[in-house]
C-alpha cells in the first residue's frame, strides 16, 4: 500500500513538472470546445489545459468524463502530497517545522476526504455538492500553505498551488452540472 502511494506521488509530481515545464503540451488547436469553456473560467488557462490534457481521456470526454478526469487529478495530487508530508514528518528535526507539517497533514486528510466524497457523489450522479467539496479540498491546500507564512519557506508550495488549481478546475466543471 505504501509503495502504491509513493508511486502515485512520484507519478503526480513528474506529471505536474512535465505539464509546467512544457507549455506546448496541449496545443490550442487540439483543445475541445468543452475544455476551452471550462479553462476559460479558471484563473490559469494554460495550467487548466495542460492539466486536463495530461490525461488521455480528456479529448473524448463529455462533461461527466471531464469531471472524472479533474477529480482524479486532484485526488492524485492530494494523496501524493499527503504521503510526502508523512515522509517529511519522519525526517523533521525541529519542533516548529514538525508542528507546521502536522497541521498540513490534518489539512490534507480533510482535502483527501472531501475529494473522495466528491468522487462518490460523482459516481452516484449527485452533483450539487461537488463544487463545495472541491472548495473544501482547496481550502486544505490554502490552510497548509498559510501555516508556513511568516516562519519558514513551505516545502509544499508547488503541491499546494497545484491542488488549488486543480480544485478550481473541479469547481468550474461541477457548476456545469448545476447551472450555477
Amino acid at each position: 500500500m505504501i509503495k502504491y502511494h509513493s508511486l502515485s506521488f512520484l507519478c503526480c509530481s513528474v506529471l505536474f513538472i512535465f505539464v509546467l515545464a512544457h507549455p506546448s503540451f496541449a496545443s490550442k488547436n487540439n483543445v475541445t470546445k468543452l475544455v476551452h469553456e471550462v479553462c476559460s473560467k479558471t484563473s490559469n488557462y494554460s495550467f487548466c489545459i495542460e492539466s486536463l490534457y495530461s490525461d488521455p481521456h480528456t479529448p473524448e470526454s463529455d462533461q461527466y468524463g471531464l469531471a472524472y478526469v479533474a477529480f482524479r487529478l486532484a485526488y492524485l495530487n492530494a494523496t501524493g502530497t499527503s504521503d510526502y508530508i508523512k515522509k517529511l514528518l519522519k525526517k523533521a528535526n525541529s519542533s516548529s517545522y514538525r508542528m507546521h507539517l502536522q497541521r498540513c497533514d490534518r489539512d490534507y486528510k480533510k482535502a483527501v476526504s472531501a475529494i473522495e466524497t466528491a468522487y462518490n457523489d460523482l459516481n452516484s450522479e449527485t452533483f450539487f455538492e461537488l463544487a463545495d467539496l472541491a472548495g473544501v479540498a482547496s481550502h486544505g491546500a490554502e490552510d497548509c500553505q498559510a501555516t508556513f507564512l511568516g516562519s519558514l519557506h513551505s516545502p509544499l508550495d508547488f503541491m499546494n498551488n497545484a491542488l488549488k488549481g486543480l480544485c478550481e478546475i473541479c469547481v468550474v466543471i461541477s457548476k456545469l452540472f448545476t447551472g450555477s
